[in-house]
This record gives C-alpha cells, sequence and structure tokens, in this order.
C-alpha cells in the first residue's frame, strides 16, 4: 500500500453499440454493469477517506454521449447520462468537504472500445461517420493531459466537467 488514494480515474468503461430493436439485452446490463456500477463501486471505495480527510479528487471518464444522444448507442448513450448524473450528484455531496468530482467527457477517439462490438450494421455506420471526420477521431494523450490539467489545480479549485473532442468532430 502507498498510503491513501488522492486521485482516483474512473477509466473502465465500455461500448457495445447496437439497435435497441435487435441488440441482446445482456450488453445493456454488461454496459450498465461496467459504465454506471463499476464508477460507483470505485467511488464508495475512495471517498470515506477523502472526505475524512477533506482532500482527494475523482475524475470519471464518461462519453459525449453522456450529454448527446447517437444512433445505435442507447444503452451506451444511458449508461453515460447515468455517469454524469450520478458524479454530479456525489459532487454535490462531498464538496463541502474539499473533496473534488469531475467528469472528462471524451468524442469519438482512438481506443479499443468498438473491439467488441457484435452488430456489424452499427460498427459500420460508426466508420462511415468516423470517415466524415477524415477518418481519425480524438488522440487519448489528449484526454490524459486534460486529466493531468484538472489533477493540478488547487484543491479549492473544481473543474467540473471537460468535454473535448477532434475538432473535425461536429456531433
Amino acid at each position: 500500500m502507498y498510503g491513501p488514494v488522492d486521485l482516483l480515474v474512473n477509466n473502465a468503461g465500455v461500448m457495445l453499440l447496437g439497435n435497441v430493436l435487435h441488440q441482446d439485452p445482456q450488453e445493456w446490463q454488461t454496459m450498465l454493469d461496467t459504465n454506471v456500477m463499476g464508477v460507483l463501486n470505485g467511488m464508495q471505495l475512495v471517498l470515506p477517506d477523502m472526505v475524512a480527510r477533506k482532500s482527494g479528487t475523482v475524475i470519471n471518464i464518461s462519453s459525449l454521449a453522456g450529454k448527446k444522444t447517437f444512433v445505435n448507442h442507447a444503452a451506451y448513450v444511458a449508461s453515460k447520462f447515468g455517469v454524469h448524473g450520478l458524479s454530479e450528484t456525489i459532487r454535490e455531496e462531498v464538496s463541502g468537504n474539499n473533496v473534488r468530482v469531475t467528469i472528462v467527457a471524451p468524442g469519438a477517439a482512438e481506443t479499443d472500445l468498438l473491439t467488441h462490438v457484435t452488430d456489424d450494421g452499427a460498427l459500420k455506420d460508426y466508420e462511415a461517420w468516423k470517415q466524415t471526420m477524415g477518418g481519425l477521431s480524438l488522440d487519448p494523450k489528449h484526454v490524459a493531459e486534460a486529466v493531468g490539467f484538472i489533477y493540478h489545480m488547487p484543491q479549492d479549485v473544481n473543474v467540473r466537467e471537460i468535454d473535448i473532442a477532434a475538432t473535425r468532430q461536429d456531433s
């Protein structure tokens, strides 16, 4: 053990695209369990000590899909709207104890999120949409830089949310 947790970055997540008319409900459950329950479980592990110490930072990685809808993303959008809602609620609950809770909401990024998509049509539609951005989306290193920026602010400053996307992403 290295001492008390000063920073938690909740970055685990899955994005299983599919149209709600034919998507396997188990994929919905997987996204809700990972994207919402995983965030809650991580926060519950570290927040009591942060509140007691009156110091600490939780950064929840959400998505622009937590603020906006996208075709073939219904359950994913629901899970990320959930991350936004729980983050803001918990921020209100712990802010009086000088604990920061922040959301980083990336747009489409060059990650492995698409490797588990089982709906070929949804994946094809996503790739076609990505081509409207020149075929490249956000480099994840810029998300990490945003996390670093938030963390390095003084403890009495809470950057509540950063939305970050490739310049060419218009939605």
